[in-house]
């Protein structure tokens, strides 16, 4: 009777580890969707810092390559 109660133990802490990670990663990702951690004010500094003069054009191709990259 003993191993089942255990049994039933590893079973609902392995339930509970599998449902936590799912749903925090789930509510991270949509996190991060709605905040993303670089927009194009942060990665035009980024881009002068390093001593270049970053276009229109370039800034959208480098938001446009780490959004693809995200998904």
């Amino acid at each position: 009777m003993l191993w089942l109660y255990i049994l039933i133990g590893v079973v609902g802490i392995a339930v509970g580890l599998i449902l936590g990670f799912l749903i925090a990663r789930r509510y991270m990702m949509n996190y991060l969707k709605k905040n993303p951690p670089i927009n194009e004010q942060m990665l035009r500094v980024m881009m002068n810092q390093m001593g270049q003069h970053p276009s229109t054009k370039k800034i959208n191709q480098m938001m446009k390559a780490i959004n693809n990259q995200m998904k």
